[in-house]
């Protein structure tokens, strides 16, 4: 059977014991490692690795003994409790064994859990679980965890106390970072917090995020828009190390001032432009960007529109001869120079 998202996610945090198995598949190999260890954690409990009732078995194993299986489907474990086999990395050269499996599978044996890449809808292997009267088939696509995805992973990490403010931080972390880098800053905001009883806080999920390539390029941007122009060539030399080229910048930078422009030139004012942005702003992120927009007027606006404009076509001319980074500090200097 194929399992929507919504009935997907009832289903990772409460499996069926007595299903036959489940495949979980999806481009992005990090997503779809998460919800298999979600569902086997969830199915087996936490001992199930020291009490031997999960066996793993890599899908080029199958290709060479394809009775491996379902061998391990029937064997009968030492402790007693839910059973599962995960096959890791199949594809339709490990169908056949997955079917002989799921043909003579009888309740009592493990549980067949198998994860995959990318599947057509034409795949042997995602057919089999999608037909398959007593098993599940999930698709796990690049969409960024939703609110009540983050609830559960913050329950999970034990914080309770997450006001409106903070969880709509979370939301747009969520969607800056990938699965596993959010997961990780799950765990690292659980221990940030550790013995402390006070809600969670922006500054705390701040202090705990990940700082990358785009948070300095966030720190110039803001720097530029807040006119402080002494401050540009060292954070320019600190991006420079981390091999940001200056035609990234500029882009970044571009889309800045739009975001600006369009709180800015708002006929209600900043408050209601803010507003209008897509995807929002929260927290401490929407307050900067609302005191920006008040050092700017539109026109203002509008001629550094056109200042990165013209920076863009000359780094991307075939006749430019100066330094290509030496151009765009000039550029971004004369943006934080612009009379205010």
């Amino acid at each position: 059977m194929k399992l929507s998202t919504r009935d997907a996610d009832r289903y990772f945090a409460r499996p069926e014991a007595d299903k036959t198995g489940i495949l979980i598949y999806g481009a992005d190999t990090m997503r779809v490692a998460l919800k298999r260890q979600q569902v086997l954690a969830a199915l087996l409990g936490k001992s199930a690795e020291e009490e031997m009732r999960l066996s793993r078995i890599e899908a080029g194993e199958l290709r060479r003994e394809p009775a491996a299986l379902l061998d391990a489907v029937k064997a009968v474990g030492f402790f007693p409790g839910p059973r599962a086999v995960f096959i890791d990395g199949a594809n339709d050269l490990a169908a056949p064994a997955c079917q002989a499996a799921l043909e003579d599978w009888q309740p009592g044996d493990a549980q067949i859990v198998v994860t995959a890449g990318t599947l057509k809808a034409t795949s042997k292997l995602r057919k089999m679980f999608e037909t398959h009267r007593n098993a599940y088939a999930v698709g796990i696509y690049d969409d960024p965890p939703d609110r009540q995805e983050i609830e559960r992973i913050l329950s999970t990490a034990g914080l309770t106390d997450v006001p409106q403010d903070a969880m709509n931080t979370l939301v747009g972390l969520a969607g800056e970072l990938g699965p596993g880098d959010f997961a990780q800053t799950m765990e690292k905001l659980a221990l940030y917090k550790r013995g402390d009883s006070t809600p969670l806080t922006p500054e705390d999920i701040d202090a705990c995020a990940p700082r990358s390539t785009e948070a300095a390029l966030d720190d110039m941007l803001n720097v530029v828009a807040e006119r402080r122009s002494g401050e540009i060539g060292p954070l320019l030399r600190r991006l420079q190390s981390q091999g940001t080229n200056p035609t990234t910048l500029c882009i970044g930078a571009t889309r800045h001032f739009r975001m600006l422009y369009v709180v800015a030139s708002d006929p209600g004012g900043p408050g209601q432009g803010i507003g209008r942005l897509r995807p929002p702003l929260f927290g401490q992120r929407r307050d900067r960007v609302m005191k920006q927009a008040r050092l700017w007027s539109a026109d203002q606006l509008q001629k550094a529109l056109t200042e990165l404009t013209d920076t863009d076509l000359l780094l991307r001319s075939a006749g430019q001869t100066a330094p290509a980074m030496a151009v765009m500090e000039r550029a971004l200097i004369r943006l934080a120079m612009i009379r205010r």
